[in-house]
């Protein structure tokens, strides 16, 4: 069983190092490449202001956040949700990097992520198949045909929801193009492979012109060139 988490977070500036803080994360979790909906969402007090910035991207102000739980009251169930899970984070290292920052801060069992959980950065594996092109959460899902419209604002479980459709996307094309009886020859490098329709029958048997056929024929050809002004046949 295939465990994967696809996990977004949204903070209160760019920078660790000027004290920003968690203020939301969000997980969906998918199993054998299938939604649950056992998600995970939380909304996070950060005892600090949203820089100007950040408020604009995610719209999320001290007001709303100011009767949410913090981060230390949150991470045991947190880690207990994500632990042995694949985690898929888009941009991984600025996730992690706050994450194993709010952990550590909290005194949490865990101090980092990656110690529990295997971490997949979906940028890096969208950059290696579209290498030189727009890789951002937007234009991946402009590239696979993938609905965004309702994403105004940044949340941190709506752009994972976002993800998980993008991942499977980006995952799931048809390796194989079956033709006649199905084929068991799959391969993950995407080649496509296919069956002769021809297997188990006899070869086809060639007829030949008889030789009044191919007079009558001749003759026919001699009156099409006599009616032309070129030969176009002969």
């Amino acid at each position: 069983m295939l465990r994967q988490i696809f996990l977004d977070t949204e903070t209160t500036g760019l920078e660790i190092r000027d004290g920003n803080r968690i203020i939301e994360i969000g997980c969906v979790e998918m199993i054998d490449r299938k939604l649950t909906n056992n998600n995970y969402h939380q909304y996070i007090k950060p005892d600090r202001e949203s820089e100007e910035g950040a408020l604009a991207v995610h719209g999320i102000t001290t007001e709303f956040l100011s009767d949410k739980p913090q981060f230390e009251d949150i991470a045991e169930d947190f880690l207990t949700y994500i632990k042995g899970a694949e985690l898929i984070i888009h941009n991984a290292p600025f996730d992690v990097g706050y994450l194993n920052n709010e952990l550590s801060m909290a005194n949490a069992s865990i101090k980092n992520v990656a110690t529990i959980s295997e971490i997949i950065d979906s940028l890096v594996l969208a950059r290696q198949m579209h290498p030189g092109q727009r890789n951002s959460l937007d234009a991946l899902c402009k590239r696979y045909d993938i609905n965004n419209l309702h994403r105004e604002l940044h949340g941190a479980l709506l752009d994972s929801e976002i993800l998980a459709d993008v991942y499977l996307a980006m995952t799931g094309g048809q390796k194989t193009l079956l033709l006649g009886e199905e084929s068991n020859d799959e391969s993950d490098s995407g080649n496509i492979s296919f069956n002769r329709l021809d297997q188990g029958r006899s070869p086809l048997a060639v007829l030949t012109a008889s030789s009044s056929e191919s007079d009558a024929h001749q003759k026919y050809m001699e009156g099409l060139d006599a009616s032309l002004d070129k030969n176009l046949w002969n």
